[in-house]
């Protein structure tokens, strides 16, 4: 008998620690490994959001990317539309300045060729005047040589 009484008390006394496990240490052990889990899996969701915001801000950079590729194109041909025009109209520019000092030194050529032109007239009716008064050797007097140099003038014109 003493060997069932002391299989019964031990039984009574393992009964006692599994109710008392019960009700005081497995609780808080279970709040514990809930918690924990629940931790993990908020862990794992996290994980996966970022992974998931990761992968649209990806997506996001990539089209921003493309954009501003696209924008950089539309400016640079822009640009070099621009650099052309402004290319065109300095052309033009210089066109009409070569073509107004063109015509300026031309104009002024002409004016230094008649200027020279009526010098060498006065110059000529000067020694024909000289020549004519010494081939008559003669006084001539000062109203008729002003006269006789219009009209050698007007003849050369």
């Amino acid at each position: 008998m003493n060997l069932n009484a002391t299989l019964i008390a031990q039984l009574v006394v393992f009964f006692i620690l599994v109710v008392f496990t019960m009700k005081f240490v497995w609780p808080p052990i279970v709040k514990a490994l809930d918690e924990r889990a629940k931790k993990v899996a908020d862990g794992l969701a996290a994980a996966d959001k970022a992974k998931a915001d990761l992968a649209h801000a990806e997506k996001k950079v990539v089209e921003e990317m493309r954009k501003a590729r696209e924008s950089a194109g539309d400016v640079r041909t822009s640009a070099e539309k621009q650099a052309s025009t402004l290319i065109d109209e300095a052309r033009a520019e210089a066109g009409r300045i070569i073509a107004a000092a063109r015509e300026a030194a031309e104009g002024e050529a002409a004016a230094a060729a008649q200027r020279a032109k009526e010098a060498l007239r006065d110059q000529i009716a000067i020694l024909a005047l000289a020549g004519a008064e010494k081939i008559l050797r003669k006084e001539v007097d000062a109203k008729a040589h002003a006269e006789l140099l219009a009209n050698l003038k007007q003849e050369l014109q």
